[in-house]
């Protein structure tokens, strides 16, 4: 019998393929096959919102070949991916492809190993259409916010602005914790730190008070005040309190926190966290076993784990670390409440391909996530941290001088590094252990007592994982949407990176200020968390997707004609960035615009004017081929990379980054690649070496 499992990328069909031999034959879809056109709306808001889908440009010959691998089947199978998208390309290509959603023809699989594979083969189902309803809820809903709202916020701003549903909230997030930090009024406070000796060992204690209790010192005043009552008075230990805490490990990896560790610990973008994971979880080829799967799916909410797994973590420890590294009981973790539990948590596939096994096989970022998602996964389930704490109270006293100051210090030493010896989720806790031979009536040396002037900070700006976890605990997005948020974002302008921050641009504000004034619901986070919840009931088949919609689209059409009505003949004016740069037509100086490709030069007197040019961004580096300026340019694919300004006379193009330093043999530019290394791309000198904290940043 000739089977075929359609899967949607090649690499997972590569996987599949190494399990399920030859009496199967695997074919990709390359991701989605049909899907809403990109030219109009294609929802036809009169009719309950019927949508009206198209196939893919672009992909009508890879239907055309999977009509006839169908017909020369006797079964098919659907394994795309086990989410809402996974499950809507599987009804797609169910309907292009005239398969029976009557028939149990879909198949999941959380791990794409033998055992993974075997289990989701031997249990297929139908199509779930309450999960795909969910899917097109999402799609139509966004479709119809982007669609009709963009074309109001572009008249408004500026052409070709887009106002995505749940990218606009995010963007709102951000410009409000800028508004925050503008308005705050920082406020100053003192502390007085001391340093002691205790015999031969010193440690760090802080003012706490007086006679009176805890004190706060708001000024330099106060503090001087407490300053001279210490100058030359004597230090007693008053009180000790030692005792043991426990530190237990994180749970393991959900797709909210692998983001953020993973942009915490190896610096890399939500997005690009989430591809390597993808090449993980649909198969790396290891040497001598084939194309494994190596971690469960990476789009999921839920803790949970498989029985199978956590003995395999229990045998694991107690081979590789001793019994006493496991718990006494098992270690459980519990689901958020709104989490959808159809997935286990991200783990790896099999606890026995350690990340030192597999490091050959993989590139140096598989390897780097991997061995992330190995060690908090193991860790998650080994024995507590245990550590020896102690609580010092010191007082100074001082002769002729009524009632005393107190001075606390607290330090504690690891008496049992249990999970921390593969993963610590506290990293920032560091060990400071005080002096062990110190008790009760011992006397300490003052050996520096300083007062320090402090100034209250304001809220910290959103970093790209700080924001995920804030999109998360307000239920704003799902695991597979948070990366694309960020990304997208970003890639509009309306955010910009500053050393890891996320700062609005004007753009950005401008827009969220519209949306705030005249769609307030558009941008309420506790709105667009209500919705993801009506998703998930869709999803659930507790809820009507088409009532949802109506729900939604009734409202927002009639905000959309006010909106429209009151702002009828008003625009929005931005600020330009003016350049240096003379208009050749009319010696204005041009300024800096940005359109739907991108940002572009032109003339300030239009309309009089309509001068345009290309905006290019200049560097401090020359090109090593003919002395010309180094500018930053973009392939078709729109990567950036930098090349020669007299380009196509001269083809100098590179990757590595221009700096403004020179070579010390040959005085030409040195550019910055892979590995911080600063090299001369003069092919004759070749002038390699380490980057200076200057250029490397």
């Amino acid at each position: 019998m000739s089977k075929l499992v359609i899967v949607e990328s090649p690499s997972k069909a590569k996987t599949l393929k190494n399990y399920l031999g030859a009496d199967y034959e695997i074919a990709a879809s390359m991701g989605h096959v049909r899907d809403l056109p990109a030219a109009r709306l294609c929802v036809d808001v009169k009719n309950d919102f019927a949508p009206k889908y198209a196939i893919v440009k672009g992909k009508e010959k890879l239907v055309k070949e999977l009509k006839q691998k169908v017909k020369e089947s006797d079964y098919v199978y659907l394994a795309t991916d086990p989410d809402r998208e996974g499950e809507a390309i599987s009804w797609h290509l169910a309907s292009i492809l005239d398969l029976d959603l009557n028939q149990p023809n879909r198949v999941t699989f959380n791990e794409i190993t033998r055992t993974g594979v075997k289990n989701g083969m031997a249990n297929p189902r139908q199509v779930d259409m309450n999960v795909v309803n969910a899917q097109q809820g999402r799609r139509i809903l966004d479709r119809l916010v982007g669609y009709r709202l963009s074309p109001f916020v572009s008249q408004k701003i500026r052409r070709g602005l887009s106002a995505g549903r749940v990218q606009s909230v995010a963007v709102r997030i951000i410009v409000d914790r800028e508004n925050e930090i503008r308005a705050f009024n920082p406020e100053e406070y003192w502390t007085i730190d001391a340093k002691f000796m205790h015999k031969t060992k010193t440690f760090d204690a802080s003012f706490y008070g007086d006679e009176n209790g805890k004190k706060e010192l708001k000024n330099e005043t106060e503090a001087n005040a407490y300053l001279e009552r210490i100058d030359g008075a004597d230090f007693e230990i008053t009180s000790l309190k030692k005792g043991t805490r426990k530190k237990s490990p994180a749970p393991p990896f959900i797709t909210s926190t692998l983001q953020q560790d993973a942009s915490r610990k190896l610096g890399y973008h939500p997005d690009k966290t989430m591809r390597i994971a993808q090449s993980l979880y649909e198969g790396v080829n290891i040497k001598g076993m084939g194309s494994v799967g190596l971690i469960t799916y990476m789009r999921t909410d839920s803790l949970r784990i498989s029985e199978e797994a956590r003995q395999a973590v229990r045998e694991y420890v107690a081979e590789n670390y001793g019994d006493s590294y496991n718990p006494e009981k098992p270690r459980y973790f519990k689901t958020k409440n709104k989490a959808q539990d159809g997935h286990e948590a991200i783990r790896p596939s099999t606890v026995g391909l350690t990340p030192d096994m597999v490091k050959g096989s993989l590139t140096a970022e598989q390897h780097k996530l991997y061995t992330l998602i190995w060690n908090r996964f193991v860790a998650s389930l080994m024995a507590d941290c245990v550590q020896n704490t102690a609580k010092l109270e010191i007082t100074a006293t001082k002769q002729g001088v009524d009632g005393y100051c107190t001075f606390t210090a607290n330090g504690y030493s690891v008496k049992f590094d249990g999970y921390t010896v593969l993963y610590d989720n506290n990293t920032d806790d560091e060990a400071k252990a005080l002096p062990s031979e110190i008790k009760n009536g011992d006397k300490v040396k003052n050996k520096k007592i300083t007062g320090n002037q402090h100034f209250t900070q304001p809220p910290a700006r959103f970093t790209e994982d700080t924001l995920i976890k804030t999109l998360e605990e307000n239920g704003v997005g799902r695991p597979s949407t948070y990366a694309t948020i960020v990304s997208t974002i970003i890639k509009r302008e309306y955010v910009t990176r500053q050393k890891k921050q996320l700062v609005p641009t004007e753009l950005g504000e401008a827009i969220v200020g519209l949306l705030k004034d005249k769609f307030s619901k558009i941008v309420n986070v506790k709105f667009t968390a209500q919705m993801e919840t009506n998703l998930d009931r869709v999803g659930e088949g507790e809820e009507n997707y088409i009532s949802m919609l109506h729900e939604f689209y009734d409202d927002f059409e009639v905000s959309l004609k006010k909106a429209k009505d009151e702002m009828d003949g008003v625009k929005i004016q931005l600020k330009e960035d003016i350049t240096d740069i003379p208009c050749e037509k009319c010696g204005r100086m041009m300024v800096v615009k940005s359109g739907r490709f991108g940002k572009f030069l032109a003339c300030p007197g239009y309309p009089e004017c309509k001068n345009t040019k290309p905006f290019v961004q200049q560097t401090e580096a020359t090109c090593p081929k003919c002395g010309g300026k180094v500018i930053s340019r973009k392939s078709k694919k729109g990567y950036a990379f930098f090349g020669c300004e007299k380009w196509p006379e001269c083809d100098f193009a590179t990757w590595d980054k221009p700096t403004d330093e020179k070579c010390p043999n040959c005085g030409k530019s040195l550019f910055k690649g892979k590995g911080g290394m600063l090299s001369c791309l003069d092919e004759k000198c070749g002038y390699t070496a380490k980057a200076t904290r200057k250029s490397a940043k």
